[in-house]
């Protein structure tokens, strides 16, 4: 008596994956990822803004703090303290003053550099104007 073969599987041929049903599981991934990784790095590029956002506020508080103590504005975030090295490689932080502005005034800008230079740059002053405001939502 001869062994029965399942009607699935022919008579010399294993069970497995044709190349073609490969080619479409690859081909959905391809478009999968063409799909994500823009989303992704957007997300990345948000969060490096957050990360800037957050030093520049921090100078903001320092600065008030500096004002009351040595009666001017400091020109350098390293004079208040502030470590900007989490954003050193995105955003170069400068701090302009006009100490002979009554009252004494000051400009925080965080200039985008490298791969972030696409999210644009960020200002923050003494007032507390924040821009551009799009992006500081």
């Amino acid at each position: 008596m001869r062994p029965q073969i399942s009607p699935t599987r022919r008579a010399g041929f294993e069970a497995g994956f044709t190349l073609i049903e490969l080619m479409i599981v690859v081909a959905i991934i391809g478009v999968l990822a063409a799909i994500a990784y823009p989303s992704y790095q957007d997300q990345v590029r948000k969060g490096r803004r957050a990360g800037a956002q957050t030093v520049m506020q921090a100078i903001s508080t320092k600065q008030e703090q500096y004002l009351l103590e040595a009666r001017q504005y400091a020109d350098k975030a390293s004079m208040l303290g502030v470590n900007t090295s989490e954003i050193d490689a995105y955003y170069t932080i400068s701090i302009t003053t006009n100490a002979a502005g009554d009252p004494p005034t000051y400009v925080v800008k965080a200039t985008a550099t490298g791969g972030q230079a696409k999210d644009g740059d960020l200002t923050l002053d003494y007032k507390g104007v924040k821009s551009p405001a799009d992006k500081w939502k």
